[in-house]
């Protein structure tokens, strides 16, 4: 199941971030704006926003199974489209589709896997999936690069097929049963405040990744970086935190989920304050670096927490891996969208600033009330 589920969001990462090295050829080839490639790489993100909270209650009502299969078969039509695609409009309703199922394909494979976890390596497992996710991260701008160089035709149809054999894979796969949660508990916990605090956990590290990843770029390209060493250090950062996240997802099984979030969080305010003083390219560099390791310390304890309170309020985990999707997608939106925004008018400081201010009011507030986990909870943070 695992083996399913880590390959299942490596290919949907992986043709996520296969459109950075594409835009210059769609940017020749369609003449797209600036305002274009920005559409065109926010469709998918947009499209996962969309779809988060819907596909969660689709595993709950039809099952995990039928839901991976949905994402998966959307992936495979929505690749053949987008390999054939000459023009923008299509090509964005392409590549939104395919986020909606890519959040189908996370809602039904992440809740599946948390299924028939055993409780006591929730998190270890999570992590492991989510360093599969990092790993197509990896792949992506590579996959992108044989686009542009092979045609996106031949690659997006050979990623149909793959996403055809997945889904394959996961029809003939035995399916575990639904656990359906009353229609009032959906409406009196789903905003309780222990999912809030959960969902919050979740987008808070998005929010950071977001911002890092157009803020950045940006300021490495003005010490004089070239193109080719800035994608470096993203991949260095990248592959740590593939390494870091199921070592501390299993912390988070033994130690407690927030044991490694305040480590996370106090990093985050360290290289957060640091980066906009950073003067020189081999400091920004090490800072993107160890902050991209920071945010790893969030990722698997706080997905693997809304799993616990989604068992200990009685909604099933279809609805938590949506709610999943739904901080991640709108975290990163957030980030990107307001961190540039921010920068532009007010600068780098003021941005990182803000999202150091969140960190902060996120630690004190835990260190002093902890996680507002119900008592019938597992004891897990």
């Amino acid at each position: 199941m695992f083996l399913l589920v880590a390959a299942v969001v490596l290919v949907d990462t992986a043709f996520y971030a296969a459109i950075v090295p594409l835009l210059p050829h769609y940017t020749d080839e369609l003449g797209l704006s600036q305002t274009g490639a920005g559409v065109l790489t926010a469709s998918y993100a947009a499209g996962t926003l969309v779809a988060s909270v819907p596909g969660g209650l689709l595993a709950g009502r039809i099952g995990v199974k039928p839901t991976l299969l949905s994402g998966l078969v959307l992936l495979a039509v929505t690749s053949l489209v987008f390999a054939h695609a000459s023009h923008a409009a299509v090509l964005d309703a392409a590549r939104f589709a395919q986020g909606v199922g890519g959040a189908l394909s996370w809602a039904g494979g992440l809740a599946w896997l948390i299924e028939v976890a055993p409780d006591s390596r929730r998190g270890e497992l999570i992590g492991g999936a989510i360093s599969a996710a990092i790993g197509g991260v990896l792949l992506g701008p590579v996959l992108g690069a044989a686009a542009v160089e092979l045609g996106p035709a031949s690659v997006f149809s050979g990623v149909a097929v793959l996403a055809a054999c997945l889904a394959a894979w996961a029809a003939l796969t035995p399916a575990v049963a639904v656990r359906r949660a009353a229609s009032s508990v959906l409406t009196r916990d789903l905003l309780a405040k222990p999912v809030l605090v959960a969902v919050w956990l979740v987008a808070l590290p998005a929010a950071f990744a977001g911002a890092i990843n157009v803020l950045t770029p940006l300021r490495l390209d003005e010490l004089g970086v070239s193109g080719t060493v800035i994608g470096a250090i993203f991949l260095a950062a990248a592959a740590i935190e593939g390494v870091i996240t199921p070592l501390v997802g299993r912390v988070s099984d033994r130690r407690g989920r927030l044991a490694p979030i305040y480590i996370g969080l106090a990093a985050a305010i360290g290289v957060g304050i640091f980066l906009p003083a950073a003067g020189t390219a081999p400091l920004v560099a090490a800072g993107v670096i160890v902050l991209v390791a920071a945010l790893a310390f969030f990722w698997a304890p706080a997905m693997a927490m809304l799993s616990d309170v989604a068992d200990s309020v009685g909604f099933d985990q279809g609805m938590a891996a949506g709610f999943i999707n739904l901080a991640w997608a709108g975290g990163q939106l957030l980030g990107a969208g307001l961190g540039g925004a921010f920068a532009d008018s007010l600068g780098d400081a003021f941005a990182y600033g803000a999202l150091v201010g969140l960190c902060t009011a996120t630690l004190a507030t835990l260190l002093l009330r902890g996680a507002p986990v119900p008592a019938s909870s597992p004891s897990v943070g």
